[in-house]
């Protein structure tokens, strides 16, 4: 059976939490310091915010399945019906390890399937490795940068460029109509 998902982006975690918890009539099934999830089941619904986004709002919706067999049944719909979409295959997200896809719809809503395999303890593991990497962000030794100084710089910029949180915005959308 799948589950809605819905992640919303808020300003004030503890406001927020304090907000949904009274209109759920549930307290979150998991807190962090930038994070909050609801794991409801009337309505079945995985509700998350977070303070991770640009701005306050819908960051994406989808489909958490029970297991494995969901998961590729949704991929193959969106498959078939010639949806655009971006296999991320097992990865790490909102304190979980999961095997997801995602499509967009014409308006660019993102939508998330996924099937959850196990909680970590970070937010992200790739954010994670990048912020306790910072080593490689350091100027480069003298003698490197005058042997090859373009490949410092290069090697520095590609660790050192931020990666956003990993939600994919605006895959093509396949057209269905040759006309009009």
């Amino acid at each position: 059976m799948k589950r809605f998902h819905v992640h919303v982006h808020v300003d004030d975690l503890s406001k927020s939490i304090g907000f949904y918890s009274k209109l759920f009539a549930a307290e979150p099934t998991r807190i962090e310091g930038d994070y909050a999830k609801w794991m409801l089941e009337d309505p079945r619904i995985n509700f998350a915010i977070s303070t991770r986004g640009s701005k306050a709002g819908i960051d994406h919706l989808g489909f958490q399945t029970d297991d494995a067999e969901e998961l590729a049944a949704l991929k193959a719909r969106a498959e078939a019906a010639d949806i655009a979409l971006l296999d991320e295959g097992e990865t790490t997200c909102c304190y979980a390890r999961s095997e997801k896809h995602w499509v967009t719809d014409p308006q660019g809503i993102a939508w998330e399937h996924f099937h959850t395999l196990g909680n970590i303890p970070v937010f992200n593991e790739a954010a994670e490795a990048r912020a306790t990497a910072t080593a490689c962000c350091t100027p480069a030794p003298a003698a490197t940068e005058t042997a090859a100084p373009a490949l410092a710089v290069a090697e520095s910029a590609a660790c050192c460029t931020p990666n956003p949180r990993g939600k994919p915005i605006s895959i093509p959308v396949k057209s269905q109509s040759s006309c009009c």
